[in-house]
């Protein structure tokens, strides 16, 4: 005789019902659901957390290389005769200076702070130094030189040029610069060879062009009168300081004189800098109340050289002696962008463009981005930099 399973057995031995299967995977859809949403969002603070970070980082490097610069900027170039003069200079490694305005026309000012503003874009600052500690105006030119002279006549042995003895293989790089300020242009050289005099009155600098006289084309291509110049010696050719810093394509950028394949054209030195801009401070007291001697103060911030010292022509030598301080921002991206929302397609990574000095607008997008400037995180850094050796001059009592 067959005995039948009672139904109650007969149900749970057929397994889940539809119902059942039913509510399972829509318990099982939501917690997949719950768990993605989870990760993505997790994945995304990660995002915001590491792009601040790289932002962060990069943004650092860049401000404490160029405020490092800025603390040595004008050592040799701070005596009233070279401050600002208007420099010819040549270099066969294709370094340049930087050009600004004076009055109505264009100069390559010689000066320890030189900035290209460029309206809304990056700007480029040029920090300029020498490394002799008797960069002070250490010779008068003795007899008339013809601009297109190989050697400089100086009115004493030419002892303190790279040495004394009676021919010395040269390479300190020389500022002749006019007696009388603001009476013409400067000229800079390096000097090739230093010899002593075969009789009183004999002291000579060559400047010969070729082999390592990277300075010299020759001559200096300007003339000048008997005792109406004087010489400044900046130092060893190998440590000139020129260096010239700019922002392009998302990178902070380098031209230097003293780094080997920096001279002619920039080298990166930090990645996912958007923006690089500077001002600067300018000590405009009038007459004797300008005293830098006893400290520099800054009376006006200008990303554009000023009439500082009153003489009625912005940009003019004097001025770049009111150099009190230097402002620089640069600002600072994430590595990656952010994705944009699935519902508008739109970055909302940053949906207002910040700005620098309170207020100044800078340009973020950089060119050949597939993706916008708003889908990157993006920080500021400013400083400002006191210019110490602008006060430290030979005129100072």
């Amino acid at each position: 005789m067959k005995i039948s399973p009672p139904p109650a057995t007969r149900r749970a031995a057929a397994g889940f019902s539809l119902v059942e299967l039913l509510v399972s995977v829509v318990i099982g859809l939501l917690a997949l659901g719950f768990a993605t949403r989870m990760v993505v969002s997790s994945e995304t603070s990660k995002q915001a957390a590491t792009g601040g970070a790289d932002a962060m980082q990069n943004g650092v490097v860049a401000l404490f290389s160029i405020e490092r610069e800025l603390a040595q900027a004008g050592w040799g170039l701070n005596d009233p005769l070279v401050a600002g003069c208007d420099t010819r200079f040549y270099d066969s490694g294709n370094y340049a200076l930087l050009s600004a305005a004076r009055g109505a026309g264009t100069v390559t000012p010689l000066a320890s702070v030189v900035i290209e503003s460029n309206t809304g874009a990056s700007d480029r600052l040029s920090i300029n130094a020498g490394s002799s500690y008797s960069s002070t105006g250490m010779a008068l030119v003795a007899n008339n030189y013809l601009a297109t002279a190989g050697a400089i006549d100086i009115d004493r042995a030419p002892y303190g040029f790279n040495g004394t003895s009676t021919v010395i293989a040269g390479g300190d790089v020389i500022v002749v610069a006019p007696e009388t300020f603001g009476s013409g242009r400067c000229s800079m050289a390096m000097v090739s060879q230093v010899v002593a005099p075969a009789a009183p009155g004999q002291n000579q600098l060559f400047i010969a062009s070729g082999g390592n006289n990277r300075y010299n084309s020759g001559n200096l291509t300007i003339a000048y009168t008997s005792l109406q110049a004087r010489l400044f010696n900046l130092g060893p050719a190998a440590n000139l300081s020129f260096h010239t810093w700019s922002s392009s394509q998302g990178f902070l950028k380098l031209r230097a004189t003293n780094l080997a394949g920096a001279s002619a054209a920039p080298a990166t030195v930090t990645d996912n800098i958007v923006a690089l801009k500077a001002q600067y401070g300018l000590d405009q007291r009038a007459g004797a109340a300008f005293t830098p001697e006893l400290g520099m103060q800054v009376s006006n911030w200008s990303g554009t050289m000023l009439d500082a010292d009153g003489d009625g022509t912005a940009g003019s030598a004097g001025d770049y002696s009111r150099i009190a301080a230097v402002r620089i921002a640069v600002v600072a991206r994430s590595r990656n962008p952010e994705k944009p929302s699935a519902a508008t397609g739109l970055c909302t990574a940053t949906t207002t463009a910040p700005t620098v000095f309170g207020g100044v607008a800078v340009t973020l997008a950089v060119t050949g981005d597939s993706v916008p400037w708003q889908c990157y995180r993006y920080r500021v850094f400013e400083s400002m930099v006191p210019i110490r050796n602008s006060g430290w001059r030979p005129t100072a009592s």
